[in-house]
């Protein structure tokens, strides 16, 4: 995970961003959520720019080995496309140019065919996405990426809602990104988490008014 300077300002930037926001939402698995986080929403040269730079940032304090990046259709491509960019420009990778690829969801059938866009599979690869909910865009990714014979190291992502999946009643004792790690032995680096949030309602009286839903939300689903 990036260092806490990093993720109080992806935090900041994203409510800025209305990618953050407060009141009350319906998620896709069917609860009514305070927070509503959608990477979709940075959607111009200026904001994703400024993300590629958080997720390279990101990556790079998690000093794991990798050799390049893979985004799953549809989210994981810009994203793996402009944090390459910002990855060539990062000091700290002292001008090693990152590859990338990305999948399509149906296969070509004409030109050179298959699935597969950008550089060839190989190495280490960092599959990049926007959140994990259910797994399944990582499960997909793992075995595009070992069906080519390559090895796939790290999953990145923005946010970690540190959420149990599973229905009321029947929660699972791990949060999805838990799952990942563990089915997977896969290490997940998020820019921010829920905690990050949290700091954020803490110490900024304009948004202080949902943090006691918040702290509810994350008592109910939250992973301890």
């Amino acid at each position: 995970m990036s260092s806490s300077t990093d993720r109080r300002a992806f935090v900041q930037f994203a409510l800025n961003e209305g990618v953050l926001r407060f009141g009350s939402f319906v998620t896709k698995s069917g609860r009514t959520s305070p927070y509503f986080f959608n990477a979709g929403l940075f959607n111009s040269g200026a904001s994703v720019g400024r993300l590629a730079q958080f997720y390279a940032q990101a990556l790079v304090d998690a000093k794991l080995p990798f050799d390049m990046l893979f985004g799953p259709a549809y989210k994981g491509i810009p994203l793996a496309t402009a944090t390459s960019v910002a990855l060539a420009t990062h000091p700290a990778m002292a001008g090693k140019d990152i590859p990338f690829a990305y999948n399509r969801k149906e296969a070509k059938d004409h030109g050179e065919g298959g699935v597969l866009v950008g550089a060839p599979l190989k190495g280490r690869v960092v599959i990049i996405d926007d959140v994990i909910t259910a797994g399944t865009s990582v499960k997909e990714s793992v075995e595009i990426i070992e069906a080519a014979g390559a090895t796939p190291c790290a999953v990145l992502i923005a946010m970690d809602r540190m959420e149990r999946a599973g229905p009321d009643g029947a929660l699972s004792p791990h949060s999805a990104v838990q799952e990942v790690q563990q089915r997977y032995g896969l290490p997940v680096v998020s820019i921010a988490s829920l905690t990050d949030i949290l700091e954020l309602l803490k110490n900024n009286q304009e948004f202080a008014q949902h943090q006691d839903a918040v702290l509810a939300y994350r008592m109910r689903y939250g992973i301890t």
